[in-house]
């Protein structure tokens, strides 16, 4: 390694055959070994040898790359003359194996030194090369001055390469230690480690490589390193606004190890981090944060810049910094307040709904007067289809506010509105969080659908989350267990959705405005199929009205005979269904006006004449049977049958009730499962007739006073397998024990629905409006209902009301002369007169 005349490398070398990139002396750079030759040369060399000179390699570069390693050895570089097989000498530094995806080492090696091949020695297994050295190492230590013209192109070199390290960013770390470094490097080895740095192609890094002379190889670089000054003055003029990002334009590779003398230059990475933390501080002061979270975010970008990259805390840092960042803290829409305008807009997007709508106007008047005002917690409940979800984007449009629908359907881990705490892996924050900065704004509308489906589970209660969140009083410092710093919600308006409030835990249905949202009317749904569900529908498939015409008479045939539900979803596929039945039709006349022209073949039948209006006779061949008939009249032919009105989170429903007796010991069978309550009301209604029975005339089979006597009852709720319970079918369990015991009809048009008490009153219930609704679908004309129920008929439509016959009952005694023709006469006991001796 050593002589007299100075530091030597090895006369005989080991060749890497390199096509990736150029290593000039003092560099040092990674190098991807693949190659069969190239394996072999560091499995044998540098893996099993023990020495320093073991580790000193020769790299040829801009060999080629051939596909398949084959036994001719590929071409070597040669020199400016054409003479010289020209190579570096490096030391390897590091050597790192892997398997995946194919077996291959990666070298880190530092250039030495310039050397030629004057012969070569073998080829297999990998080659070896007798060498000759071209640049002396021991200048490079003695530190010699240059004179003459050397010495001025020199000082010329030294100059251009201090004021391109002027031009960047003396705060970064890289920059400062590069600038060092030219004070301290012998200017001899100046072109090459700046050439290695500078943007420079392989072409021209070759060039450097093949300048042995040290003059030639100053007139070689020089232009190079004015190109790169030149450029970077340029970006400055363009780009004056963001001078810290001019730091960018250099690629400045690894550094480069000189016998003697040792200097490290780190990768981009470093470069681009330190740039991304003057931007990160900045975006962090802009951010317009309270002063709390703003202190917060400060000592965590304090800790970001000591930490190094490779820490696993360093990417949790960077992701919590940059969510912080990109937080809503200030940014908000502002409210259009014109009243007018979103009446109008109201009414254009839903048909009905008006104590919705009414809600929303209300809102907006009051936010005229009083700019401050906290945002309402309102709560949507009603059956499904009824357009809940749609309303609430409506409110958003409406007010020119962002949107935002959080699903919580089946959500059972209260970190999903909480988030995770940033100790735990995988950390992030809740959905609430997540929505703000997805929207972008801190006043957006947020939808918290199916509020009454939330779970459960050993991760904690969500519905109890949302206590905080849903409250006007604490949600203006909510705390995310992420962020773990206070935001503001008290601007969010938040509107939740339900099909019912029962399974809402009462302390969270306190905190909300809550807005029934009954079922439409066959009036309404004509209404709302004709404004937005027919035009949506021919949009969707490609027609126009002036080829499909739905008449008004066959929305209502669809509605009543095809659909029975509260909402309007059933009836909007029913519509489907139709236009996809008419595209078939408008397609196929299309491709026969096209072939008409060639050829006439009276076997394919003409094409449809436009538009297509569909009749009832159309509407069966194309949704079938009608699937909902009228059998109310048929069902009550015989005694013991009664129509009772039930509510569910669908809607309203009719529900019949059937009672059979025969001979037996007394005792009441109930089937069709039923709930605890609906069992007590049956015996309640048994032991009033009982005990009620000579008044009424009711008798058992027998003719007995008692109808209980040698006779059992058996009452049963058909849909035997669907769950009911409730106290609002004790009135309709009477009627129909009534009917059975005194041998007469019901009314066939009748329904009713009440609770009732031992002594024979009639109490009220709830769901009204659907109950009612739902016997107006059915084509009954007379409901019972409570007396105390009589102020809720003033939300039912007034053109149903005029259509039916409502008879408010007190007493049982009321329900059962309005439920049978004629009245249920009862027999007017007379007491004997008692006189006082007193």
């Amino acid at each position: 390694m050593s002589s007299s005349s100075g530091i030597q490398i090895p006369s005989r070398l080991p060749l890497l055959l390199t096509h990736e990139g150029v290593l000039l002396p003092g560099s040092t750079t990674r190098i991807s070994v693949d190659s069969a030759r190239n394996m072999q040369l560091v499995k044998s060399r540098l893996l099993k040898g023990t020495s320093l000179k073991s580790t000193i390699i020769g790299v040829i570069p801009n060999t080629k790359d051939p596909e398949h390693d084959g036994e001719e050895l590929p071409s070597l570089h040669r020199g400016h003359y054409k003479l010289l097989f020209i190579g570096t000498a490096g030391l390897a530094v590091q050597v790192v194996g892997s398997n995946w995806p194919k077996p291959h080492y990666t070298l880190l090696i530092t250039g030495l030194c310039r050397f030629r091949v004057s012969q070569l020695l073998r080829e297999r297994p990998f080659p070896v090369a007798m060498v000759e050295q071209l640049d002396r190492l021991e200048q490079y230590t003695e530190g010699e001055q240059l004179d003459g013209e050397l010495g001025e192109l020199s000082q010329r070199f030294y100059q251009a390469a201090v004021q391109l390290v002027g031009m960047l960013d003396m705060s970064v770390p890289v920059v400062a230690k590069l600038r060092r470094l030219l004070d301290s490097l012998p200017r001899e080895t100046l072109p090459d480690v700046l050439a290695s740095m500078i943007r420079t192609s392989n072409t021209e890094k070759l060039q450097v490589l093949d300048a042995i002379d040290l003059e030639e190889r100053f007139k070689k670089t020089l232009p190079l390193l004015t190109r790169q000054i030149e450029g970077l003055k340029l970006l400055q003029k363009t780009r004056k606004l963001r001078p810290d990002d001019d730091k960018r334009v250099l690629a400045i590779r690894k550094g480069g190890v000189f016998p003697g003398r040792q200097f490290s230059l780190e990768e981009d990475g470093e470069d681009e981090d330190g740039d991304d933390m003057v931007v990160l501080d900045r975006k962090v002061k802009e951010a317009g944060m309270p002063e709390p979270a703003l202190r917060v975010c400060l000592k965590e970008l304090k800790r970001l810049k000591k930490m190094p990259q490779s820490m696993p805390e360093y990417a949790l840092t960077r992701n919590y910094l940059e969510l912080m960042v990109e937080l809503p803290w200030s940014k908000s829409t502002t409210d259009c307040l014109d009243i007018r305008a979103a009446r109008v807009l109201l009414d254009n997007d839903h048909y009905a709904l008006e104590k919705l709508k009414r809600r929303v106007l209300e809102y907006l008047a009051v936010r005229q007067l009083k700019s401050a005002l906290k945002g309402p917690i309102l709560c949507f409940v009603g059956p499904p289809g009824v357009g809940k979800t749609s309303v609430g984007r409506s409110i958003a449009r409406t007010l020119g506010r962002e949107f935002h629908r959080i699903a919580l359907g089946g959500v059972c881990d209260q970190s999903d509105i909480r988030g995770h705490r940033r100790t735990y892996v995988g950390s992030m924050p809740g959905r609430i969080i997540n929505g703000l900065k997805t929207v972008g704004v801190n006043n957006p509308v947020f939808l918290l659908d199916e509020v009454d489906k939330l779970g459960k589970s050993l991760q904690g209660d969500p519905a109890a989350a949302l206590l905080e969140v849903l409250d006007p009083e604490q949600n203006h410092s909510f705390t995310d267990h992420y962020l773990n710093v206070t935001f503001d919600l008290s601007q969010v308006l938040f509107i939740a959705t339900a099909n019912t409030t029962a399974t809402i835990p009462p302390a969270l249905l306190d905190r909300m405005e809550v807005l029934q949202v009954p079922g439409y009317t066959q009036e309404e749904k004509v209404e709302i199929a004709h404004r937005h569900l027919i035009p949506h529908q021919l949009e969707q498939h490609g027609l126009t009205p002036q080829q499909l015409q739905i008449p008004q008479d066959t929305t209502q045939e669809i509605i009543s005979k095809y659909t029975r539900e509260a909402g309007v979803r059933s009836l909007e596929r029913k519509i489907g269904a139709i236009c996809r039945a008419v595209a078939v039709k408008v397609a196929e006349g299309h491709k026969l006006s096209k072939t008409e022209s060639s050829r006439v073949d009276s076997d394919i039948a003409a094409p449809p004449e436009m538009p297509i209006v569909i009749d009832q006779i159309a509407l069966k061949d194309i949704l079938g049977p009608q699937i909902f008939e009228m059998e109310v009249s048929e069902r009550l032919t015989l005694p013991g049958v009664a129509i009772g009105l039930a509510w569910t989170p669908l809607g309203g429903e009719i529900m019949f009730v059937e009672a059979s007796r025969m001979e037996g010991e007394g005792q009441l069978t109930l089937t069709g499962q039923l709930g605890d309550v609906m069992k007590e009301s049956a015996h309640l209604a048994i032991t009033w007739l009982r005990s009620n029975a000579k008044t009424y005339q009711l008798t058992n089979i027998a003719g007995c006073a008692d109808p209980l006597e040698g006779n059992d009852i058996h009452l049963h709720f058909p849909a035997g397998a669907v769950t009911k319970d409730g106290p609002s079918a004790g009135v309709t369990i009477v009627t129909c024990l009534a009917s059975l015991f005194s041998g007469r009809l019901v009314r066939s048009d009748v329904a009713m629905t009440g609770e009732i008490t031992l002594r024979g009153l009639v109490l009220p219930v709830g769901g009204i409006k659907d109950k009612v609704l739902a016997a107006h679908r059915a084509g009954l004309k007379r409901i019972i209902l409570p007396k105390r129920n009589e102020k809720d008929l003033e939300e039912i439509p007034g053109h149903i009301r005029a259509e039916l016959d409502f008879v408010t009952a007190g007493t049982l005694d009321d329900v059962l002369n309005a439920a049978f023709d004629g009245g249920f006469p009862a027999l007017s006991l007379t007491h004997p007169q008692i006189t006082s001796k007193l």
